[in-house]
């Protein structure tokens, strides 16, 4: 165990540290509960002592940054939350469990990782009652952007995923407001700012921002641009979090900020060619379509915002 002066233990859950295995000359004969040496005492399970875990993903032809999401379970409340039967309460539940869903998959995937040393209940009568290997680092510094109206509630679950597995001191949730900005013929042409309460830092943070639907990118674009040189320091990661994205949305705003890291549980591209939509996604880019004349998602879910909100402006 590390002392309990060490910086590297934080208030709370756990303590951190790289705890060395203690060679076996320096017990000097010490005898240990059980016969046990000091050596194996310490050693980390070699079980966990590393971890690769992966999101589990569909082929595609977009790129290192794009992870699409191979989860029947989450396509299937997905599904539920796109169909014109579904209206609040089942909206606000199925669009929680799927961020809760999404969002786990998304930290274990990104944030760093440390060595712990965690005592368990059996601690109190066995030495060896500790968990010594992997978990996220808890000294991780973590921004999530709600981005008003359908993002609100996402952005809710997913800072309260980070509490738990953070130091609740270094997460934060800023608030962006913003609409579409079109033009006369109901072509979506940029974003408007409204309003906006947002941290004045961004420095060496993971900035995550969780909305729903991936359209155009407009919204995105704008956001990530007011962070990457509108704020304090330079971000250690920006991750996007959508339930649905289109080949459009993917197309502009990886052309715009090449560096974002993007999740989708779902890929829509229905107006796509047919030969597109029988090829691999990404390996026939100019005939997939995802979006109608308006902008809409096709096959899509309508009007997220709308329905989480219960408001129809």
């Amino acid at each position: 165990m590390l002392p309990e002066n060490n910086p590297a233990v934080l208030p709370g859950r756990f303590r951190y540290g790289s705890v060395k295995p203690v060679r076996n000359e320096s017990a000097q004969g010490i005898p240990r509960k059980g016969g046990v040496s000091v050596t194996e005492i310490a050693m980390v399970d070699i079980a966990y002592a590393e971890s690769r875990f992966r999101a589990p993903e569909i082929r595609h032809s977009y790129g290192p940054q794009v992870h699409l999401l191979d989860d029947p379970f989450a396509w299937t409340l997905l599904a539920r939350a796109c169909s014109p039967d579904t209206g609040q309460p089942d909206m606000g539940r199925l669009v929680r469990m799927l961020y809760e869903t999404l969002a786990r998959t998304v930290l274990a995937a990104e944030l760093p990782r440390a060595r712990v040393d965690v005592p368990t209940r059996m601690s109190a009568s066995h030495p060896e009652g500790i968990y010594r290997g992997l978990a996220l680092s808890r000294v991780t510094k973590a921004v999530t952007v709600g981005i008003a109206r359908a993002g609100t509630q996402p952005s809710q679950v997913v800072f309260d995923l980070l509490n738990e597995v953070l130091d609740p001191m270094l997460v934060r949730q800023d608030h962006l407001f913003m609409s579409r900005q079109t033009n006369a013929s109901g072509e979506v042409i940029g974003a408007t700012w409204h309003d906006a309460k947002i941290g004045r830092d961004v420095g060496d943070r993971y900035v995550l921002f969780p909305d729903p639907m991936g359209a155009t990118g407009s919204s995105m674009i704008s956001a990530l641009s007011y962070y990457k040189t509108k704020l304090h320091g330079t971000p250690a990661k920006c991750i996007a979090m959508h339930l649905i994205v289109t080949p459009e949305y993917i197309s502009n705003v990886l052309a715009a900020h090449p560096d974002l890291v993007i999740y989708a549980l779902r890929l829509d591209r229905g107006l796509s060619t047919a030969a597109a939509l029988s090829a691999e996604p990404g390996t026939m880019k100019a005939e997939e379509k995802g979006l109608n004349s308006h902008q809409y998602i096709v096959p899509g879910a309508g009007g997220v915002g709308e329905i989480l909100n219960n408001a129809w402006v």
